[in-house]
């Protein structure tokens, strides 16, 4: 028991110590954001978004060996094993060098021959698409080759480290984006320069740091183990059909977007991601605090534990997400205006509903670290990466043959999302004993009438209300209390409402 009390404060602390960090860089990245895209412009914006994302679209080997890294090595901390640990730290580095350089060999060949000859970029610009790409390609391989290290830091629970980490990579982008708004040189040539520089100083940081603090990142020289090799690889190999399906819809949907509309498009879409991204660090945080914490409760055999948290993940990353999409959804041309003055069409319908799909991102999250630590992912990955795959192709034949507005290629991820999601479940609970019916009472039911219940009344004002100051901050208000309390009538267990007004009334007593 007092195991499981320090773990429990383990996650708070972190969990408060990735927030606060999450407000630095959300500060951070809407100032930059701003600047950039006044800085560059619509145009080049675009073109920065769609040319970078190609080589992201190699991502999804980024995001197999990442995942494969995380959980062996969280699995091999938690059944305390230094020896099997250092292995496995040793064959993950091997791996990680050998996919960077088929990253580099991809990126050159029919990467660069899909730049050059199918994207739609002005022909005034396409000597700077060029080195926008090449800084982009060695800018991946560093980040791929850094992973590990990042993943041995999170692993360790070192939230704080991470946090400064982050936080000084935040800070470095925004002196660069200072020295861009006083460039004499090609400012898209320049930005894309200065954050591969920033990702390569990044890389020697997180290397000095490990290897000052974790045993099993000190490498010798590279080894690799045949049997360990190829178990990493065979993990790694399956989830890349779920990353290949996750980064093909990702950067797929933006080269659609650009074949059959233009750069101003892809721009709006950048603008709708960025905000993505920075409100996904508000569920993203809690989760990864807590998933260290599942994956290493499966691998001690605590199941009781690891379905405590599941479900603990699953509900409050969503409603954390929704405190703050809700009236971002709603109050959404007034906001991006405070923002950016001016943004190009489509962004507000974009935005909109990209949040909707960051609230689905909440739900899949934790099942998805719950199938990791089992390492039975074949039959997951294979479903969810069929499913996810037919975005892609559904849209296009939708653009093509109807000529249907861009949102709704938006509309089709959140549908196949919502499918894909359904699959997820049944595959995942029966695989760490967690009966259908005991997840949709304590943690479905509960989100569905929460998301529901709680819109009602905000919708209905805010069709009636102008935007203006003062309506949005009713608007906030009326959110913040009707999401409040419909999180505590129906989203809260009986044992949280207890442990919310305890803390009330803890909190009360200090103040006296």
């Amino acid at each position: 028991m007092t195991q499981r009390t320090n773990d429990n404060k383990r996650i708070v602390y972190n969990t408060i110590l990735l927030y606060i960090r999450m407000l630095f860089l959300v500060l951070i990245s809407l100032y930059t954001s701003r600047i950039v895209l006044q800085t560059l412009g619509v145009e080049d914006f675009g073109i920065n978004n769609v040319v970078g994302g190609i080589i992201s679209f190699l991502g999804f080997l980024t995001s197999s060996l990442a995942g494969a890294s995380s959980r062996f090595i969280t699995v091999a901390l938690g059944k305390g094993n230094l020896i099997e640990l250092k292995k496995i730290f040793n064959n993950i580095i091997s791996i990680h060098i050998l996919f960077a350089f088929i990253i580099f060999v991809l990126g050159e060949t029919i990467g660069l021959w899909f730049v050059s000859t199918k994207l739609n970029i002005p022909a005034n610009r396409e000597f700077a698409a060029f080195w926008v790409y090449q800084f982009s390609i060695i800018t991946a391989m560093g980040s791929f080759i850094s992973m590990p290290y990042n993943a041995a830091i999170i692993a360790h629970e070192k939230m704080s480290a991470f946090a400064y980490l982050t936080i000084g990579d935040a800070l470095l982008k925004l002196l660069a984006v200072f020295m861009l708004t006083i460039s004499p040189y090609d400012r898209l040539i320049m930005y894309a320069g200065m954050i591969l520089c920033i990702q390569l100083f990044d890389f020697i940081i997180y290397i000095i740091y490990c290897n000052k603090k974790f045993p099993e990142t000190h490498l010798t020289k590279l080894t690799i183990n045949n049997t360990l090799f190829k178990e990493i690889f065979y993990y790694a190999g399956w989830t890349m059909n779920g990353s290949l399906a996750v980064f093909g819809y990702t950067q797929g949907l933006n080269i659609l977007l650009n074949i059959f509309f233009n750069p101003a498009i892809n721009a709006a879409r950048g603008i709708a991601v960025q905000v993505q991204n920075i409100i996904n660090n508000f569920s993203y945080n809690f989760q990864m605090a807590i998933n260290p914490q599942l994956t290493k409760s499966y691998a001690q055999g605590d199941l009781s534990r690891m379905h405590q948290l599941l479900i603990a993940s699953t509900k409050f990353s969503v409603f954390l997400l929704f405190f703050i999409c809700l009236p971002l959804i709603l109050e959404a041309p007034l906001v991006l205006k405070w923002w950016l003055g001016q943004y190009p069409e489509y962004t507000v319908s974009f935005l909109r509903l990209i949040l909707i799909t960051s609230i689905l991102f909440a739900l899949s999250n934790p099942i998805g670290t719950a199938i990791h630590a089992t390492g039975k992912i074949k039959k997951f990955q294979i479903a969810e990466g069929s499913s996810l795959l037919t975005i892609v192709p559904i849209a296009y034949l939708l653009l093509k043959f109807f000529h249907v507005p861009p949102e709704c290629v938006f509309i089709v991820h959140i549908l196949i999302e919502m499918f894909t999601q359904y699959i997820r479940i049944r595959i995942v609970l029966p695989q760490i004993n967690l009966p259908l019916k005991t997840y949709w009472i304590v943690a479905l039911k509960p989100i569905i009438k929460v998301l529901i219940l709680s819109s009602i009344i905000p919708i209905f004002l805010c069709s009636y209300m102008e935007y203006n100051l003062p309506n949005f901050f009713i608007i906030c208000i009326i959110c913040v209390l009707s999401c409040g309390l419909s999180i505590y009538k129906w989203g809260c267990s009986k044992e949280e409402k207890q442990l919310i007004i305890k803390k009330i009334i803890n909190i009360k007593n200090i103040g006296r």
